[in-house]
């Protein structure tokens, strides 16, 4: 056990942000994200039953954004005639703003564009959120 670790990243989750680097992609996908076959040649963290906005939260403690691009966030923009209005990027920028980080620094992508940045990833966390378009990429910085 250490202090100062948000008890809901396991230590799986923990060795895969710390083996990250500067500009490496973390995917925090919802429980419909084609997590496996996405990740082919990334590492999937297996997170069942944790919800994207707790792990977002959590993981913006211990890994700093990338400040030397203009969108270091990326979110999975609804589908063209999709009436859904997701909720749950209200909470994504709100952990994003809490973290010090500007929220308007979050990228809109098309679906199968989303895709094929996710399949480049250097991880892919596979939650148990249930909310749709609650999939979020994330570029880490540099720690200062």
């Amino acid at each position: 056990m250490l202090k100062n670790v948000p008890k809901i990243l396991s230590p799986q989750l923990l060795k895969v942000l710390c083996e990250m680097g500067h500009g490496d992609e973390l995917v925090i996908a919802d429980g419909n994200f084609p997590s496996e076959s996405m990740g082919r040649d990334a590492v999937v963290v297996r997170a069942d039953g944790l919800p994207a906005t707790a792990l977002l939260d959590a993981i913006l403690t211990m890994v700093p954004l990338d400040a030397y691009v203009e969108k270091p966030v990326a979110l999975m923009a609804v589908v063209p005639g999709d009436p859904c209005v997701p909720d749950v990027w209200d909470e994504y920028k709100a952990a994003i703003a809490a973290h010090g980080e500007d929220p308007a620094r979050i990228e809109m992508m098309e679906r199968f564009a989303f895709y094929e940045r996710a399949k480049k990833a250097y991880a892919i966390v596979a939650t148990g959120e249930e909310r749709i378009y609650a999939n979020v990429l994330l570029k880490k910085g540099v720690v200062k």
